[in-house]
Formats: structure tokens, sequence, C-alpha cells
């Protein structure tokens, strides 16, 4: 093995240029395949985190298109209702509970500080559907909604920017939302970014009621949250919605919704079929990449055939094997191809920790991401190696001496 090692390192040394080009095509396939397989994997995970933050088993009911104004005129589309929230809590089979809402940005200000943020005026049992976890303080109860208390729970990053301390200063404190002032009773544990909701650190929950009498003075709502039961059909789920929905809104069979019904599994699988697309390409690449390695590996070993034709003839005189000879170009074509790969391997190991900074992506790391670059460069090289190694065996050391 040494021996032929040494024979292999003299070899590619006599061809530096051939060889790195060679190697390149390998190379890049094996960066391809690895920070693809590895990247492809984080997204998904943050996709999965996401979901997860948006509360378990959520579904959404959003009205069309539309913007509240201050005086609560709504043009364009016709908009949801509280009615129709009660309608599909009540009458929608499997529904668990649900909360009727509100989405809107509003100006907030504290003293000297103002900033303008995402408020979610929602009943009290939203932070069950959302899994809204609390670092300190409470929730605001049933009977601070039906009091339309002015009472509000904040995001701890709202909370640290706009008091301008640690999050748990903010309890007891009052925040304006244009002239009324509203009492943080509660401050929301770290929960970061979600698919449909923003930033939920840096938003603040209210009473709906208080919202849509004290603030908005508005009788439309954004949408409605529900929590259907485990295991209820998502299809059949969506179609009692969207028929209750119709129903209500009196659309004829030849008009679309005027509303827009989603499930957060649903939403999840969508983007797990993007990266699904993301990935295959990343392997068509992957593909590509180590058959142009394949096909360079194949073209400087049939070169080296042709110009170590003396060394093969001497080695068959003295003794060595076809085998001998077909084990040692199988060795250097493999050799080269390993190289390659591994490199490629390695330099995608060392970028993927900024990648996932860069986009917050959760490190992902796997072995079963590693081996496949590893062992397909390895048995490339051996598989491009074969017709030349043959080549080599094939040498008369008759012909050698002629030729010599």
């Amino acid at each position: 093995m040494f021996l032929s090692l040494k024979i292999a390192l003299k070899s590619l040394a006599d061809f530096k240029s051939r060889a790195v080009l060679a190697m390149l095509g390998v190379f890049l396939g094996a960066l391809s395949l690895t920070g693809v397989g590895h990247i492809s994997r984080a997204m998904t995970a943050k996709a999965e985190m996401e979901a997860a933050k948006l509360g378990p088993n959520l579904f959404m009911v959003l009205a069309g298109k539309h913007r509240f104004g201050r005086t609560g005129k709504t043009p364009g589309r016709a908009p949801l209702t509280l009615d129709d929230a009660k309608a599909l809590i009540n009458h929608v089979s499997g529904v668990v509970e649900g909360s009727p809402f509100i989405a809107s940005a509003a100006e907030l200000r504290f003293g000297p500080n103002s900033m303008k943020r995402r408020i979610l005026a929602v009943w009290p049992n939203c932070a069950r559907i959302r899994a809204v976890d609390l670092d300190s303080g409470r929730f605001f109860t049933r009977a601070e909604e039906d009091a339309l208390a002015k009472v509000c729970v904040v995001g701890p990053k709202l909370a640290r920017e706009l008091f301008d301390g640690p999050p748990r200063q903010a309890l007891g404190k009052t925040l304006h939302v244009d002239r009324v002032g509203l009492t943080v009773v509660g401050v929301a544990a770290p929960k970061g970014a979600a698919g449909l909701g923003g930033n939920q650190d840096d938003q603040v929950f209210v009473p709906l009621s208080t919202f849509r009498r004290r603030i908005m003075h508005t009788p439309w709502i954004t949408g409605v949250f529900l929590r259907p039961a485990d295991g209820v059909d998502l299809g059949r789920f969506k179609r009692d919605v969207s028929k209750i929905l119709r129903l209500r809104h009196g659309l004829p069979p030849d008009i679309g919704d005027d509303f827009i019904a989603v499930a957060a599994k649903e939403r999840m699988k969508v983007r797990k079929k993007s990266l699904d697309m993301v990935r295959s390409l990343g392997l068509l690449s992957a593909v590509v990449s180590f058959a142009i390695g394949g096909l360079s590996i194949l073209s400087i070993m049939v070169l080296m055939v042709r110009l170590r034709r003396l060394e093969i003839g001497v080695r068959r005189a003295m003794g060595a094997g076809r085998r001998e000879i077909v084990r040692q170009f199988l060795f250097e074509a493999g050799l080269m191809s390993a190289v390659g790969g591994a490199a490629g391997v390695l330099c995608a190991l060392a970028a993927l920790p900024a990648v996932y900074s860069a986009f917050d992506f959760p490190p992902a790391y796997s072995l079963d991401l590693l081996l496949p670059p590893l062992v397909g460069s390895a048995v490339l090289g051996v598989a491009a190696g074969a017709y030349p190694a043959w080549k080599a065996a094939k040498v008369e050391i008759l012909d050698v001496l002629r030729s010599a």
C-alpha cells in the first residue's frame, strides 16, 4: 500500500494541473451535495419550529382584502364580523376552541419613547390556541374582556425597547395607543418569528372588546383562530368553514370565496414542497458536477496510461502481475476522487456556520449527509479508473520494448 501511494503521489505530481482540474468536478459535486443537504434540513427544521410557534394544530380564517381605518370603513371585499367568528366556533364540527382577532399596526408610546408595532386583539383563550407562554405576569381574563379593561400583554423585545430595561420591568406600567392607556399585566416568553405571525416577541396582545370599542371603533375583525381536535380531517374541516361563511355572506356558486382559510400544517406542506424542489435542484447540480469530475478523471487516467507505458512494462518485467497494475491505477483514480470529495465536504462544513447564522437557521449536522458524498466520491474514482486500469493491464512487455 505504501509503495502504491508513493507511486500515485509521484504520478499526480507529474500531472498537477490535470489532476487538479479532474478533482475540481468531484470537489464541486461533494460541496453541493453536502451544502444543499444540510441547508435544506436546517430550513425544514426552521419551518417546523415556526409552525409549532403558531400554536398546536392551528387553523386560520382571514377576511378578504380590506383595510381598517379610523372610521371603520372597509373598502373592497366583504370583511368578517364577530358573528361570523362565533358561527364558525359554535357550528364547525371538530372545533375545540377559537378566538376572533384583529391584527393592526399602531403607534405605541411610553414617556419619550414612541414606536409603531403590531397589535393583536384577541379573546383570552388565544393564549392557549397560539401557545403563548408568559415570562412574567399573566394573560388578561374573560372578565377583563367583558369589561373592556384597559390591559395588555407585551412581547419581550417590545418591552425591552419601549420601557428601556429588562422585560419584567414593564409589568404595571402603562403604554399609550392613541389616547388610550393600557396597563401591562404580562410579558410573553421569547418565541421569535413565526411564518404567519411575524415576530411574536415584538407585538402587543389586547382584549378584543377593548380594541374594538376603545381604540379602533370598528365592527370588523381580521380573522379567526381555530383549534381543530386532534385527528380531524383538515380537508373536511376546511369545507365546513367555507360552507358556513359562504352561506352567511350570500355567495352564489359561481363567485369565489371572499375569505381565506388556511391550516398551519397545510402551509408547512407547501413549504416542504418548495424545499424538496431546492433539494432536487441541488442533487441535480451535484450529479452534473460528479459526472464532469468522473469524465475528467477518466481522461487523465487514459493519458497517464499512454505516457507511462515504459513504467508499466518495466514493472511487468520485474514480476508485477496484471492485477497489481490494475490495483495501482484504480488506487490512483480513487485517490484523486476521494481527495476532491473530502475537500468539498470540508469546505461545505466550514461554510455552513456562516450560512446558518446569516439566515437564522437552526444548526443541522448529520453523519448520514456526510457519508454519501465521501463514499460516492471514492466509488466514482474507482469507476472512472476501471477502463484505464484495464488498458494498463493489457500492455505487453514486448510491445513496450519494441517502442522504447
